[in-house]
């Protein structure tokens, strides 16, 4: 009886014994397993400046301000730094400096000092699509209001024909990843950069980049940006991707309010609209107003926009079938949300896929790039040729109007005539001058070409 009870003891005193080792090594496990901060990246966008920390797990983090001087802090808990901020450029930027310490020998503090007045934000990230967990820190700038006079808001007459290039994805979105490493974010800023330059180049159009370089647009900030500007056409590129290596092709999309014209342009609205969520925006949804209001949006407006959007993107796929094979003949039609704008004609122009082998090759080489963005012009010029918005200098031409034109500082004959696509020869006989002197403030009625 004796033996059994002190075999009892001896098994009860060696389970407290497991149960506490057990206990020590979870303690010990919870306080060495920290945090790792594994990379950190800068994106400096026109008007904020994101910064993003690669992490090993979740964190739990705070943020606050300090002033005199002027600095954020992050507090990290559990967490230690695994890489350094050397390598950021920090030019061009709010942020002068960048440190970091160890607090208490268990959490890191990180501390931005500012050379800038910023408002910060910042937000995690979960774990997706081959991308780590992540902290982002996001520091917009400070703008001062500009007041709007009245003369300022006076539409001009012969005015130029506005087009919005949105180059899609961008900063920590990379959008689809090709061949050999090729991103989609710098393919089609490329292009939408060539497109530009042809725009302009052009008289009586002048193009808007909605991104300029390597930073990332919420979808809903890239349609409004068309929106703010009062753009003629909004016109968004992107390069496709598929399950599929065989899938090929360009293509152009407007918007559907009916769903999706094909399993692949739903697939591909799928894939664009969730963009948002790798760019760290929480809502890329629409029902931001009443559904009355948005009725009588849909009913003044939609109609007449998309209609214009189905016959430019129906010029722009013929030009682009000269250099690239089309997916399909005719304009598609898929929900993307970037598409969504009530009152501004917009297309979508997939300008191949990625995820082919063949077509990869060919959107990485800078001469086919160029090709692509003469074709895209060449549709785009074909439609407003044929349908010039009222007021623009290319309806003028088309209605054989004539122009008159004062003359400022620095302005000769030849510059002038280039500007208006004509000739000295031409101005000389409409206006009756004798030789090439021309004065300031002088009026020269430019002749119809």
């Amino acid at each position: 009886m004796l033996l059994r009870q002190r075999n009892s003891t001896i098994k009860l005193h060696f389970l407290r014994f497991v149960a506490i080792f057990g206990l020590l090594l979870l303690c010990a496990s919870e306080t060495f397993a920290k945090v790792q901060i594994d990379s950190v990246r800068l994106w400096r966008a026109p008007d904020n400046t994101r910064l993003v920390l690669d992490l090993s797990e979740p964190v739990d983090h705070r943020l606050f301000t300090l002033q005199s001087p002027d600095r954020i802090v992050i507090d990290l808990s559990n967490a230690e730094l695994n890489t350094d901020f050397s390598d950021l450029a920090l030019g061009n930027t709010p942020i002068k400096t960048v440190r970091s310490a160890s607090r208490d020998g268990k959490d890191l503090r990180i501390v931005l000092d500012l050379a800038a007045e910023v408002t910060p934000r910042s937000f995690t990230l979960a774990r997706q699509t081959g991308k780590a967990d992540r902290l982002v820190i996001d520091l917009f700038d400070t703008v001062t209001p500009t007041v709007k006079t009245a003369e300022s808001v006076v539409t001009e007459q012969q005015r130029d024909i506005l087009i919005a290039i949105d180059a899609g994805h961008g900063g920590e979105d990379p959008g689809a990843i090709g061949h050999g490493g090729l991103l989609e974010k710098h393919v089609v800023l490329d292009i939408a950069k060539e497109l530009a330059k042809l725009i302009d180049e052009e008289p009586g159009f002048r193009a808007e980049l909605v991104r300029t370089g390597d930073y990332y647009i919420p979808l809903l900030k890239r349609r409004d940006y068309g929106r703010e500007k009062r753009a003629d056409l909004f016109v968004s590129i992107h390069a496709d991707a598929f399950t599929k290596a065989q899938a090929n092709g360009a293509s152009v999309f407007a918007l559907s309010q009916r769903g999706a014209t094909s399993e692949t342009a739903r697939f591909l609205a799928q894939q664009e609209n969730e963009a948002d969520l790798i760019g760290g925006v929480t809502s890329v949804n629409l029902e931001d107003k009443s559904p009355d209001v948005q009725s009588v949006l849909v009913d003044l407006f939609m109609k007449a926009t998309l209609t214009s959007s189905l016959e430019v993107g129906h010029d722009v796929l013929h030009s682009m079938g000269k250099v690239a094979r089309l997916h399909k003949s005719s304009v598609e039609q898929a929900g993307f949300a970037v598409l969504k704008s009530p009152d501004v004609p917009s297309i979508l122009v997939e300008t191949g896929f990625i995820s082919n082998p063949k077509e990869a090759k060919n959107l990485g080489s800078k001469n086919y790039r160029r090709k692509m963005a003469r074709q895209i012009f060449t549709g785009l010029k074909t439609y407003f040729e044929r349908t010039p918005p009222a007021g623009t200098y290319v309806a003028y031409k088309k209605a054989g109007i004539e122009r008159e034109y004062v003359i400022a500082s620095g302005d000769t004959l030849s510059t002038i005539a280039r500007k208006h696509n004509t000739s000295v020869s031409a101005i000389r006989q409409h206006n009756g001058l004798r030789n090439d002197t021309i004065r300031v403030g002088q009026r020269l009625k430019i002749p119809s070409t």
